[in-house]
């Protein structure tokens, strides 16, 4: 009986590897075909468990190499879900929010919160250099990813520089995308930022105060008129900046 046992042993660990690359296969193989999207719950431990016939260890070592591979993310007490790819934005590019959206595959939407109208004022110097008398449109909407919450918009235009936005409703184009269809643009000034969330962007985003963020704050220019300033709030588990470029020539 002693003989068999270590040939028991090692029938055992090789069913067991050949179940957790099964289970590893099978639930990434849902998701790259999108059979599964962001967003999908993956079946609990216990259900797979059954489904396939094996024990919960094993069923957790392939959740957790999925995890580590950034297809699903654990949640306490909700399950695992299927997680939201990665946005890539060039660092020196002016990106339209929509693009960003549709280029993950994900159905894009826009939500106006907030227009009105009014006055440059002192704590505007910052954001857009123009005089008090400047009349401006203040902005904000959220933009969704697949029905979820995906940036924070607040934004300043000149009216001085797009008097045609006093008129604008931004009912069928988010200000960002109106804007890049309307004006061109010359000069632009990126500044980024990480920093923890406040109530507003929280709130507008569905996640924890003091949570997380990559912020881009973007200044236009078209000639020497200030154009518009926006500062777009993504949470910061699901966005990341890139830059590509090369070495100036010596001399």
């Amino acid at each position: 009986m002693s003989s068999d046992q270590p040939a028991d042993e090692t029938g055992n660990q090789t069913q067991s590897l050949s179940l957790h690359q099964r289970i590893l296969g099978d639930v990434e193989g849902h998701i790259l075909s999108g059979a599964w999207p962001p967003g999908h719950r993956i079946p609990f431990e216990h259900e797979l468990t059954e489904q396939y016939g094996c024990s919960r260890m094993t069923v957790n070592k392939a959740l957790t190499e999925l995890v580590k591979r950034g297809l699903i993310e654990r949640r306490r007490k909700s399950g695992s879900y299927v997680t939201f790819p990665h946005v890539q934005s060039a660092v020196m590019e002016i990106h339209d929010v929509k693009l960003e959206v549709q280029s993950l595959g994900l159905e894009y939407s826009f939500q106006l919160d907030e227009r009105h109208i009014r006055k440059a004022e002192s704590r505007d110097a910052d954001r857009l250099d123009l005089p008090p008398s400047a009349r401006l449109l203040e902005v904000t909407c959220r933009h969704f990813a697949g029905g979820r919450p995906f940036c924070f918009e607040e934004r300043l235009i000149s009216l001085a520089a797009v008097p045609e936005a006093e008129t604008e409703l931004f009912e069928t184009s988010a200000p960002g995308s109106w804007l890049l269809g309307k004006v061109p643009w010359s000069t632009a000034e990126h500044r980024i930022r990480a920093v923890g969330a406040g109530r507003g962007a929280a709130q507008a985003l569905d996640i924890s105060s003091g949570a997380a963020c990559l912020v881009i704050e973007r200044r236009t220019w078209s000639g020497r008129a200030p154009v518009t300033h926006v500062r777009l709030t993504y949470p910061g588990d699901r966005h990341e900046l890139v830059a590509q470029f090369a070495p100036s020539p010596l001399g």
